[in-house]
């Protein structure tokens, strides 16, 4: 076994100038109230010029902190304490606001998540992509020409006319071209995407990929990859680091790493993938035991020892070292020749019990949406219905009308006239805010994008209470025991009670829309990419809980 030195912080030494990222012993805190909480600490990884590195991790690890923090993309309180971040050979630490944004515009770009929250909603994005080559210098006449054959070589078929579009009137996989296009303009040797397909169905999401892999082959630029898509990471990336309560706790070849795995957190990660050919009803999805610790929670010895089978004394002790296993396969575990004697994952069944009663049922349901003064079919006589207990899903690529359909069913859509929507039985009104209270409690949505269905002013916890106060007249002590249940059971913290969504990662809102929908005790949950923003072990607990929920309940449910 052999262990790797941890680097110095104070070499000295700069990184050799074929790394388009290095990322030494990097520590980073958040200041709140005046107290610094820790999140990075310790990071260490390079990227080579042309190679692509993935991270790997459950929500609030580190792995977008990571990120914004080798871009200096930070908020307002946020502290990098130590270490340093080379890109293309410069010290990203110790540059000034003027230096940052020459390197961002010549040497480092970055897709966001959300590209709609990425763009300006009043702008055109002819208007948005031709400003990201005016900044490189360009007059206006050559910027636009620019424009044009950057969304040409993200495949783009009909460039003028999504120039002349505003962001709204894109859907999302072509709003993320768009966003890889502007990334592109000053040819990057570092591209940094933080999950650039969530959300996105799977046609799309591979043909995003595809475009990611062939720019990658055409520029030659590094990729730093952060998704929680196991599979995207492994077909796409040469190397990959696996994040745990900000740390690196094991890294090597993606392959490698994923084929034969010495952290037991990797093990755990690669436990929660549903495995193919076993229904909801053969066993409940695997759960990592615990939860991820809290931002700025002091961490003295492994960071993984409270959640770990394989934790003895020498775990809670002394803090483990990075062993290198061979390849360049690392690993930081006191244990790791012992990963064959982790308990395999236990098997519990789930039985399915749909009732005989028919809760929803949608008769000849047609939505038209009006653009530009002409009418635009969206949906067109659409019939189905669903039982108690049962659970509906639906498929489709984006643009076919899921998403449409969850929202007309809902009531957020008005319906065409000549169709309808009956809750046992009886006719429902078209829009929500016509329908009873018991209509309107009856029926919950999760939504895709947690950003703009939460109100971000406001604490999870106030979000919470007011849905069950709302929704079933429950007050006081009971809705507060109430909000806590629901926090319990969707692995949320007090802490995350009294913060805010923006303060939350992207899974963590999620968790919190899930939990409001679930707060009023409802009948029928619709949910819209209910898990797309979520680790592979946080999405099994929450399907697992859904499940649950839905048999001893009889929670109906729509899945799009």
């Amino acid at each position: 076994m052999t262990i790797v030195a941890e680097p110095s912080q104070d070499s000295g030494a700069g990184p050799p100038a074929r790394d388009a990222l290095v990322v030494e012993d990097l520590k980073l805190a958040y200041i709140v109230r005046g107290v610094p909480r820790e999140v990075l600490r310790g990071v260490t990884f390079t990227i080579g010029a042309g190679e692509a590195y993935g991270l790997v991790g459950e929500s609030g690890c580190g792995k977008s902190t990571t990120a914004y923090a080798a871009m200096r993309y930070l908020p307002s309180n946020g502290r990098i304490t130590g270490g340093t971040v080379h890109i293309a050979g410069e010290d990203v630490t110790a540059m000034s606001e003027r230096e940052l944004r020459g390197m961002r515009s010549q040497h480092a770009s970055m897709v966001y998540q959300d590209p709609v929250a990425a763009m300006n909603p009043t702008l055109r994005i002819g208007r948005q992509v031709t400003e990201c080559f005016t900044v490189l210098g360009h007059d206006k006449n050559t910027a636009e020409d620019k424009a044009r054959e950057a969304l040409v070589k993200v495949h783009i078929g009909d460039p003028g006319s999504v120039l002349d579009r505003f962001p709204y009137q894109l859907s999302g996989g072509m709003l993320q071209r768009v966003v890889i296009a502007m990334a592109l303009a000053s040819d990057p040797e570092l591209l940094v995407l933080d999950e650039p397909t969530t959300g996105l169905d799977a046609t799309v999401e591979a043909e995003v990929l595809d475009l990611v892999r062939g720019l990658r082959a055409d520029i030659g630029a590094a990729i730093l990859l952060i998704a929680h898509n196991l599979g995207v990471i492994r077909t796409m990336c040469d190397r990959v680091g696996v994040m745990y309560a900000g740390k690196v706790v094991e890294e090597g070849n993606a392959v490698e790493v994923f084929d034969n795995p010495n952290h037991p957190y990797t093990v755990g990660l690669l436990n929660s993938i549903p495995r193919k050919g076993l229904r909801k009803t053969d066993r409940a999805l695997f759960t990592i035991p615990g939860n991820l610790p809290q931002i700025g929670d002091e961490l003295p010895t492994c960071v993984y020892v409270d959640r770990c089978s394989l934790a003895d004394d020498i775990c809670r002790t002394e803090s483990p070292p990075m062993v290198d296993l061979g390849g360049g396969h690392l690993a930081r575990c006191h244990h790791s020749d012992r990963i064959a004697d982790m308990p395999k994952p236990p098997e519990h069944a789930i039985e399915s019990r749909v009732g005989d009663k028919t809760i929803i049922e949608l008769t000849g349901v047609s939505t038209t949406f009006k653009q530009r003064g002409e009418d635009i079919p969206a949906l067109v006589s659409v019939d189905l219905g669903f039982s108690e207990g049962e659970t509906l899903g639906l498929v489709g690529e984006s643009g076919s009308g899921k998403s449409t359909l969850a929202k007309t069913l809902i009531g957020v859509n008005a319906l065409d006239e000549g169709g309808e929507i009956t809750l046992d039985g009886k006719a429902m009104k078209p829009t929500v805010a016509d329908r009873r209270a018991e209509a309107v409690r009856a029926m919950q949505m999760v939504f895709q994008n947690p950003d703009s269905a939460l109100n971000r002013m406001w604490t999870v916890r106030r979000i919470l209470r007011r849905t069950v106060t709302k929704l079933t007249g429950v007050d006081g002590a009971e809705a507060d025991q109430r909000v806590e249940d629901l926090a319990e059971a969707m692995r949320l913290s007090p802490r995350h009670l009294d913060m805010r969504p923006r303060q939350l990662s992207g899974g963590l809102k999620q968790r919190v829309a899930i939990a409001r929908a679930f707060a009023g005790d409802p009948r029928i949950v619709v949910c819209d990419e209910p898990t797309s923003a979520l680790d592979v072990s946080v999405q099994a607990a929450i399907l697992n809980l859904l499940a649950k929920l839905q048999n001893d309940e009889q929670i109906g449910r729509a899945h799009v």
